[in-house]
C-alpha cells in the first residue's frame, strides 16, 4: 500500500478558507478542542490500520549544512525561508489509494479553530517514494 505524507501548515498553501489568528493567539479551550480533534483522527486512522505516524512541530527550528571533513556542522537560525510558516505537523498514512489519502485529509482539514468554527485548512498530502533498492541485499545500487 502506498504511504502518504499530510502536511499541516502554520501559513501558505492557497487563500485560506478563513483567516484565523495564528492558534497562540486562540483561546485554551480552542487550542484543547482542535488537539483533541487531531486524537480522533490518529483513532481513526488507528482502527482503519491507515496510521503511520502523527506529530506536531514547533516553530522553532535551525538550519544546518556540512562543514567538511574536519569541521563541524554549520548552523544558523536565520536570515532563511520561514520553514515555520509552512510545516506544522504531519499525518503518516499507509492507505490503498492516493483517493483514500484525499477523504482522510479533507476530514483532517475540518478541525475546529477559534469559537469551535472548523478551519477548512489547506493541506499539503504528498506520496512518499518507494524506498531505493538494498545493494547489500541483492537489491542493486542505491
Amino acid at each position: 500500500m502506498p504511504k502518504f505524507l499530510i502536511l499541516k501548515h502554520y501559513r501558505g498553501g492557497p487563500e485560506p478558507h478563513h483567516p484565523f489568528p495564528p492558534m497562540d493567539q486562540w483561546d485554551p479551550k480552542d487550542v484543547e478542542a482542535h488537539i483533541e480533534f487531531q486524537r480522533q483522527v490518529v483513532k481513526m486512522l488507528e482502527d482503519a490500520g491507515e496510521f503511520v505516524d502523527a506529530q506536531a512541530l514547533t516553530p522553532t527550528r535551525t538550519w544546518v549544512r556540512y562543514g567538511g571533513p574536519d569541521a563541524a556542522p554549520v548552523t544558523t537560525d536565520g536570515p532563511h525561508p520561514e520553514t515555520s510558516d509552512l510545516v506544522a505537523g504531519y499525518f503518516m498514512i499507509d492507505v490503498e489509494s492516493h483517493e483514500r489519502a484525499l477523504e482522510i485529509a479533507a476530514f483532517a482539514s475540518s478541525e475546529p479553530g477559534p469559537g469551535g468554527e472548523p478551519l477548512y485548512e489547506w493541506l499539503d498530502v504528498r506520496e512518499v517514494m518507494a524506498p531505493l533498492p538494498d545493494p547489500c541485499h541483492g537489491g542493486g545500487t542505491a
